[in-house]
């Protein structure tokens, strides 16, 4: 869900505090094994296709299969609201009826078949939940109007002023929580879906998230994602939530405004805050920052493979969005059709390279699984970053220029020598302390070491 600048900063100012705490007071439910290893990839079904249907998106099973796609995040399938739609279209986060599927999506039985086939290609299938708010249209309002907030005069309120078209929920409402959870559970229990990511999760309390995580997880194991950075949260209810801080810093050393080392820090401090089973979603884009902040071209031109790739090899879970495949050139238009391009799956191989390598070496999985990142200390910190990921017998070594100029330095640790591999030219290297380097403008090189 888009949010206001006002709100955003309210928010990071609320749960910035958060950060205080100690990851040895975080605890996490288990999640299916089978995600150590996986990628997630944004489905935005209303621009998918021309159609936009569910039934003319499954034709692309088989292409993101090859691929290597693992789970698949649906955006919201629900009706939307009607009253004070947003665009002829209206936002997905309008929810009309937690238990209908949208009609211009399809029917429920292209839905059974949708995440019956992508089991069967041994995908996970997500839903995206909208619990904070619905449309103004849903049958709680008139049926249930105490499950909503209101204001001074009786009225109810939006969760955000510029959020007009949809209504605020009143979480001190128990019969409200009761009813969000039994909404939650028709989709495990009719539908088989693997779970859920969690809009603006920050704004439902977290006590909320806790109790639905234990219920929905006596249906089947449950994979949560939380919209969120908020590190109480990852306590029971969520498995996996965005690395928004990463992503941010990414776009800045983008525009030049801060360097490779500020993401040094980033991954030092960022192990302080969640322990390490706790996977981070890392993403160059995805629904909200195509549509609002601009494409990666736009945002990070002439850089965005390499923000990609770093997005692969560094902790954390890598985000595809709908079309980055394609090389989405364009903003898609928020409440109202536009078709993504599919004419030219010009990143599709790059990004099966990169899933395959993640895949392969264990040293990049998810969580406790995978490895940290080990920083290695050269003569250009502020142009070149470097970290190798160790997990018993693979290491993989990481070597980045985050700059627009060409980057000379050298390695200055002692004993740092080593033979490696390029994984993406199968050029054999020999890395030795305090030779010169240099890389060209956002030139990146992922080296496997030679056993």
């Amino acid at each position: 869900m888009k949010k206001s600048i006002i709100h955003i900063l309210i928010i990071a100012l609320i749960f910035g505090s958060c950060n205080s705490q100690t990851n040895d007071k975080l605890t996490i439910n288990k999640y299916p094994e089978r995600t150590d290893k996986s990628n997630i990839y944004e489905v935005n079904i209303r621009q998918y296709t021309p159609e936009g249907t569910i039934k003319a998106f499954e034709k692309h099973l088989p292409r993101l299969k090859k691929t290597g796609v693992d789970i698949l995040w649906l955006m919201p399938i629900f009706p939307i609201s009607q009253k004070n739609r947003k665009g002829s279209l209206g936002s997905y986060y309008a929810v009309a009826n937690y238990k209908k599927l949208n009609p211009e999506f399809g029917t429920e039985d292209d839905l059974h078949q949708l995440i019956e086939t992508a089991h069967k290609d041994s995908m996970l299938v997500i839903l995206d939940w909208v619990a904070n708010h619905t449309g103004w249209d849903n049958p709680w309002i008139t049926e249930h109007p105490d499950w909503y907030t209101h204001d001074s005069t009786g009225q109810i309120i939006p969760s955000v002023p510029d959020w007009t078209d949809v209504a605020d929920l009143n979480y001190d409402n128990k019969d409200m929580r009761n009813e969000m959870v039994n909404s939650m559970k028709y989709w495990l229990t009719d539908f088989d879906v693997d779970g859920f990511r969690c809009d603006v999760a920050m704004m439902v309390p977290t006590d909320f998230w806790d109790s639905a995580r234990i219920e929905l997880d006596k249906v089947k194991p449950v994979f949560m994602l939380s919209e969120a950075e908020q590190p109480d949260l990852i306590k029971t209810a969520f498995d996996m939530n965005y690395a928004w801080n990463f992503h941010h810093i990414m776009n800045e050393i983008a525009k030049g405004k801060q360097n490779a080392d500020s993401l040094r820090k980033y991954f030092e401090n960022d192990p302080k805050t969640y322990p390490p089973k706790v996977y981070r979603m890392a993403f160059t884009s995805n629904h909200d920052e195509n549509s609002w902040n601009g494409t990666v071209s736009e945002r990070m031109p002439n850089s965005y493979k390499t923000f990609a790739a770093l997005t692969f090899v560094a902790p954390g879970m890598p985000l595809i969005y709908s079309g980055q495949e394609a090389g989405l050139n364009k903003r898609l238009r928020f409440f109202d059709k536009d078709t993504i391009d599919w004419s030219h799956l010009e990143m599709q191989d790059f990004y099966a390279k990169l899933i395959k390598l993640k895949n392969e070496n264990k040293a990049l999985w998810n969580g406790k699984a995978g490895s940290p990142a080990y920083f290695i200390n050269t003569s250009n910190p502020e142009q070149i970053l470097t970290f190798k990921r160790i997990k018993d017998n693979n290491t993989i070594l990481v070597i980045m220029n985050l700059s627009d100029k060409e980057a000379t330095f050298n390695y200055l640790e002692k004993d740092f020598e080593r033979t490696f591999t390029e994984y993406f030219t199968g050029k054999e290297m020999q890395i030795k302390p305090h030779e010169n380097y240099s890389l060209k403008p956002w030139e990146y090189q992922i080296l496997i070491e030679k056993k």
